[in-house]
């Protein structure tokens, strides 16, 4: 079923809070669109392969990547 939409933003608060304080974070997660939101670097990985790298507002911003893998 997932997590509740509050709990997911107030989990990536706090991710985004410890990175702010100069903690690397290595995040692995699902949603990939609120993954790349707070992401300094970014990439994507198919069947274990990486297939695209960048900035998480690069990928964001990747037409490949939008459709493919954020439903746009």
């Amino acid at each position: 079923l997932g997590l509740a939409p509050i709990l997911i933003e107030m989990i990536f608060t706090i991710v985004q809070e410890i990175n702010s304080q100069g903690t690397t974070v290595l995040l692995v997660e699902q949603n990939a669109h609120k993954a790349l939101e707070v992401a300094h670097r970014g990439y994507v990985l198919e069947t274990g392969v990486v297939v695209e790298q960048g900035s998480g507002r690069d990928l964001l911003a990747s037409e490949e990547v939008q459709k493919a893998y954020l439903g746009m």
